[in-house]
């Protein structure tokens, strides 16, 4: 069974920085792009971060600047370097990958559980 597990979430100040790690676990052929989302309170999801499987990477204009979004292609993982963060940061944050499960299959979307991230003083 696929699995994408998310870490590194919790409470930071204002101007403070986390580290989100995202790690895709199980049966997978190919990991194609990676990203991170975010849902805070009465909000709709958007999306903050992606990277495809070469590295290149592309931001919401929101986060721009004070966040970078890598991957480790080895270790099926993505990372979100979070820092300057803002209250207005603050919301669930998902991981999120394209998964090609076999040879021949149709790749699909999978989704973490999300890690909570507050920033406030």
């Amino acid at each position: 069974q696929v699995q994408l597990v998310e870490s590194g979430g919790g409470l930071v100040q204002p101007g403070g920085s986390l580290r989100l790690s995202c790690a895709a676990s199980g049966s997978i052929f190919r990991v194609n792009a990676m990203a991170w989302y975010r849902q805070a309170p009465g909000k709709q999801r958007e999306l903050v971060a992606t990277v495809t499987s070469g590295g290149s990477a592309n931001y919401a204009d929101s986060v721009g600047g004070r966040f970078t979004i890598s991957r480790d292609n080895a270790k099926n993982s993505v990372y979100l370097q979070m820092n300057s963060l803002k209250p207005e940061d603050t919301a669930v944050y998902f991981c999120n990958a394209n998964l090609k499960l076999r040879l021949g299959s149709v790749s699909s979307n999978y989704w973490g559980q999300g890690t909570q991230v507050t920033v406030s003083s």
